[in-house]
């Protein structure tokens, strides 16, 4: 094998470790060779080769019978030194526990990654019902208002680009139209905050707005409040303490 043959070889097991680190994040819980081998469509014999170098590393975990994999505890600690050396989150901090203390409800924020936005940091409701969330979740951009008030802040063609080629549907009402999701990205350009209408879970509203601390925006802040607890004097205030934090981050993310 001639040295670029090599390195070519490297490189393409370079981008299958990570395609199976992905696969597992994406899908939690233990799968078996075959369900993954025919999801990521490897060959049967290297994927078993490299399931059992990732075992012994760390990064992959195996069940009792030693037929299940899932996603092993180094993917964690990776996971977790991103959240803690990452600038914008630390600076965050204090803009996430004003709006929580605030609007008393659940706070993120969160990353446009591809076609999705992902949890950097949540601050949990002080009320007994509450969604869950946690950091490192990942939803589709179109489903959410982070997503949204991230999407506004590019160009229809560029968000064309971005968009999945078949948007799926998370709840009944979620925007699985392109032309309808660029619409409502027309307003949320005139009004400066996206709002998710019960699109990704049912019986919560929630409203979003990009931290335009670079162009196109890369992260937003949310308020999520359940549909039962949501007057209009409480939304105007969730808009209003919004639109101050995402003033107050912008000015900190700038000075770093």
């Amino acid at each position: 094998m001639s040295g670029t043959e090599a390195a070519s070889s490297q490189v393409k097991s370079a981008v299958r470790t990570v395609q199976l680190l992905e696969f597992f994040a994406g899908r939690p819980g233990m799968h078996t060779l075959a369900g993954v081998q025919e999801a990521l469509g490897y060959p049967k014999s290297s994927l078993y080769m490299l399931l059992r170098t990732l075992v012994d590393l760390g990064w992959v975990e195996v069940d009792a019978t030693g037929t299940r994999y899932g996603i092993g505890v180094r993917a964690l600690l990776v996971g977790t030194s991103y959240l803690d050396g990452d600038e914008v989150v630390a600076a965050a901090k204090p803009t996430l526990d004003r709006l929580a203390a605030q609007t008393t409800e659940t706070i993120h924020l969160a990353r446009l990654d591809g076609t999705d936005v992902v949890y950097l940091a949540t601050r949990a409701s002080q009320h007994h019902l509450r969604p869950f969330s946690r950091a490192g979740r990942r939803l589709p951009a179109h489903s959410t208002s982070l997503g949204k008030a991230l999407l506004a802040t590019h160009t229809d063609e560029q968000v064309r680009a971005l968009l999945p080629a078949r948007m799926t549907g998370v709840t009944e009402n979620t925007l699985t139209d392109p032309e309808a999701l660029l619409e409502e990205l027309r307003l949320v350009r005139e009004q400066g905050y996206a709002i998710d209408r019960e699109e990704n879970t049912l019986g919560l509203r929630c409203f979003g707005i990009a931290v335009p601390y670079r162009t196109p925006a890369r992260d937003a802040i949310s308020c999520s409040v359940p549909v039962a607890r949501l007057t209009p004097a409480h939304e105007q205030t969730i808009k209003s303490a919004l639109f101050d934090a995402r003033d107050q981050l912008t000015h900190a993310a700038r000075t770093l």
